[in-house]
């Protein structure tokens, strides 16, 4: 018995599941929370230590996944960023990104807090630049002790960045070292807030320009490495299977006597399938105010399959000293639009799980050309080849030159000419020699 899918009407569908579904979960904290007896809280406070360092940084945003194919391989992504969420993670992503995108995320964080993230990225040539705002909020209200409410408004905090990077020494053997830099400027505001008697109780009495005071606006910059290479490579293709990156994050002076989360990070990626991506990464945090207050380091490692060639899954699991982060997700590409969707369990702030969910949209821009381009320089390249072999040097030299004056990269096309020039060296000698010979008798 055979059962036949119609995989236009399952796309669908699964689409719609996704939709309805990460909406429901993103306009409801509690659904499918895990709530720990007493007993259990106690037995997972002995298991894992707290970090005494840890929260001596100011702007918690910068360590917020926005969401999308990163968030879902639980942050291990320095050395795959190969969509816009690069931007988060390394910036020399955007020299090398395949093409031009546009995204949209939003991350359903802790009780009523969100973030809303919109970044776009595009590449000319081996020059690669992008853009981003991300911006966290949650209502901030205030209380007398009589129950009346005396401040009200929004705590925010938001992150604006602009990207740069170019890929060195790419040719068609190597791929080229890409190196990048994100400029980005941070701001918190605080709404005005009251004081308060001997007893900490609220008298209700707001003061004006309070929330100024606690308010901050600071820069920073972020540097990072991409380099991409083969390694017990399995399959077919031109695309490297293996990359290395390292990245310092949140590089700037302290704000308000806080200061900022700055890090280094290593990461490793490796495709040893063609539809399977791994990837790991090592953080060491570096409290630049006071060394010895850094925290400890982290790791991540994470994975993302293609299942289908619009659908693809992955997974993450973030450790930090005294607690995990897992992350399921999954992406629908339907060619122009992508949809991505990820929950997380996360164990990092409190020993009761915290579910959440992200939900993002990627819009395809298109490559610039770049495909339309690289198969043309194929096809002059393999006209050239069939003329050299059939003695027509001039039409191989002629092909060749004009693929490098497409692309000055193609290292096939040089190794032609080179053939050219030797055999034309080659046939000079043979001549010469000729010559002699005859002149000998």
């Amino acid at each position: 018995m055979y059962i036949s899918i119609d995989m236009a009407e399952f796309k669908r569908f699964f689409i719609v599941f996704l939709l309805i579904f990460g909406l429901i979960l993103a306009e409801n904290d509690t659904l499918g929370a895990i709530d720990f007896s007493p007993d259990a809280y106690g037995s997972l406070s002995d298991i894992y230590a707290v970090d005494s360092n840890a929260g001596l940084t100011a702007f918690p945003i910068l360590r917020i996944p926005m969401g999308g194919q990163a968030e879902g391989m639980g942050t291990a992504y320095t050395a795959v960023a190969n969509d816009l969420t690069f931007i988060e993670w390394n910036p020399a992503g955007s020299s090398m990104l395949a093409n031009t995108e546009a995204g949209f995320f939003h991350n359903n964080w802790i009780a009523d807090t969100k973030i809303e993230s919109i970044v776009f990225a595009s590449r000319l040539n081996h020059l690669g630049y992008a853009a981003g705002v991300k911006w966290l909020y949650t209502p901030f209200s205030e209380y007398n002790m009589y129950g009346n409410r005396v401040s009200k408004g929004y705590y925010s905090e938001g992150v604006v960045t602009l990207n740069i990077s170019y890929n060195f020494l790419a040719g068609y053997y190597f791929s080229g070292i890409s190196l990048g830099a994100n400029l980005k400027g941070a701001f918190r505001f605080m709404p005005d807030y009251s004081t308060a008697d001997d007893k900490g109780e609220n008298e209700g009495s707001v003061i004006p320009g309070s929330g100024l005071s606690q308010s901050a606006i600071m820069g920073m910059v972020d540097l990072g490495a991409l380099v991409r290479f083969n390694v017990l490579k399995f399959y077919n293709a031109r695309e490297k299977n293996t990359s290395a990156a390292l990245v310092v994050s949140n590089l700037g002076p302290p704000s308000k006597d806080e200061p900022l989360p700055t890090s280094i990070t290593a990461g490793l990626s490796y495709k040893p399938i063609r539809p399977l991506t791994i990837a790991v990464d090592f953080t060491y945090p570096l409290n630049m105010q006071d060394i010895a207050l850094s925290e400890k380091p982290s790791w991540a490692a994470g994975f993302n399959v293609n299942i289908t060639d619009f659908l693809s899954m992955r997974a993450g699991l973030l450790g930090r000293y005294g607690g995990y982060r897992f992350t399921i997700g999954s992406s629908v590409d339907l060619g122009k639009i992508a949809l991505d969707l990820n929950y997380s369990l996360d164990l990092l702030t409190q020993f009761t799980p915290l579910n959440r969910i992200s939900l993002g949209a990627r819009i395809n821009l298109g490559d610039q050309g770049r495909k339309e381009k690289a198969d043309h320089i194929d096809a002059l390249y393999l006209s050239g080849l069939e003329a050299y072999n059939a003695g027509n040097y001039s039409q191989a030299r002629s092909d060749w030159q004009e693929a490098l004056s497409i692309d000055p990269r193609f290292d096939p096309a040089k190794e032609g000419l080179s053939l050219i020039q030797n055999s034309g060296i080659l046939d000079t000698r043979i001549e010469s020699m000729q010559s002699l010979d005859e002149d000998y008798l």
